[in-house]
């Protein structure tokens, strides 16, 4: 038996959208009643357009453009996917962007006490700068690359750094936070230096306001110098990641072994899912060749590093474990501490002749 069509006010309440709406969407195409009263115009709809309905409605809850919406409705889920990922990027890069805006903003109007003070441990924000600072690029012919970018936020305090070969995040969890998120740009030598001196210290605060930023252990305060520089956008990186088709978890301190010998050299990594063997690049120019590490993992890929480079990463992790997750040969690898989820290195990987 059919089962009973609704009349349009009936349906948008069981849709969550308003008649206008539904109206709307009738004359763009995108969700066509099922019959039309030739007397009167009146509007019928079945049950089984609910589905539609309902995720016509969430598309545009995300402000999702009607061509676009067209797509994810009719062309499949893949082609549905790809579009709804696309835009919330865009969307996230643009509330990004929003909110180093408003920062700038309040910090200029005298009026608004504009501030914001975090407290952290001492020694986990000394390590996590040890760890992010290294990532950071060595001259300041770029400036803001020779920088760590310090998000403040009540839930998290995120620390970066990128030469453009390296990427490496650090998540800490505030003790206690107050006013308003911020995003400080600091010298990776002068925020080197601090942590140094705050290293010992249970807990420290980190104050920043129209009157400069500080930190302060214990009632004694040094000033953090901010750069004015802008940072690369480093979500749209870590966003656009692609899933993995090989990943592995190998001994740390085994594989750094490995790589010194070659420390100025190119390396080939061939990855299965039981072994990795490293070969110089070429073969010739360096010691042994060959030479294996045991894994645990899945897939396979043969991948090439400046051995300096994978080394630097992986010496700035903890533990005894490193978990290797590869896309591809010409794409970022995310080196990650088996034993500290909360902090991510990328690897740009060399390409390999033949």
């Amino acid at each position: 038996m059919t089962e009973k069509l609704l009349a349009i006010s009936a349906f948008a309440r069981r849709v969550g959208l308003t008649p206008s709406a539904l109206r709307f969407y009738d004359d763009c195409g995108l969700l066509r009643p099922a019959e039309v009263d030739e007397q009167n115009g009146y509007r019928y709809y079945s049950p089984e357009q609910e589905a539609r309905a309902a995720l016509l409605r969430d598309l545009r809850e995300i402000d999702l453009p009607l061509a676009e919406v067209r797509v994810v409705l009719d062309e499949g889920p893949a082609a549905g996917a790809a579009v709804v990922q696309a835009h919330l990027r865009t969307v996230e890069g643009r509330a990004d962007a929003a909110r180093r805006a408003a920062a700038r903003i309040l910090a200029s109007l005298s009026a608004v006490p504009y501030e914001c003070a975090v407290t952290l441990g001492g020694a986990e924000l000394a390590s996590a700068i040890r760890q992010v600072a290294a990532a950071a690029a060595p001259t300041d012919e770029i400036p803001a690359l020779a920088c760590v970018l310090l998000e403040l936020g009540e839930d998290e305090v995120t620390l970066v750094a990128t030469d453009r070969y390296r990427l490496s995040v650090r998540k800490l969890q505030p003790l206690a936070f107050a006013g308003y998120p911020r995003q400080l740009l600091v010298h990776a030598s002068e925020l080197t230096a601090l942590a140094r001196w705050a290293a010992a210290a249970v807990e420290l605060r980190l104050e920043t306001g129209p009157a400069g930023t500080a930190m302060i252990v214990d009632g004694e305060s040094r000033e953090v110098p901010v750069v004015a520089e802008e940072f690369p956008a480093y979500q749209s990186i870590l966003g656009g990641l692609a899933p993995s088709s090989c990943r592995v978890v190998a001994d740390r301190l085994q594989l750094l072994a490995l790589l010194a010998p070659h420390a100025s050299s190119t390396v080939a990594l061939d990855i299965n899912s039981n072994t990795l063997t490293l070969t110089p690049i070429p073969a010739s120019n360096a010691g042994s060749s060959g030479r294996q590490v045991d894994v645990i993992g899945s897939g396979a890929v043969r991948i090439g590093f400046a051995a300096s480079l994978l080394a630097a990463a992986l010496e700035v992790s903890v533990g005894p474990d490193v978990l290797l997750e590869i896309r591809a040969e010409d794409r970022p690898v995310v080196v990650r501490s088996a034993d500290q989820g909360t902090f991510t290195t990328l690897v740009m990987p060399t390409r390999l002749n033949g």
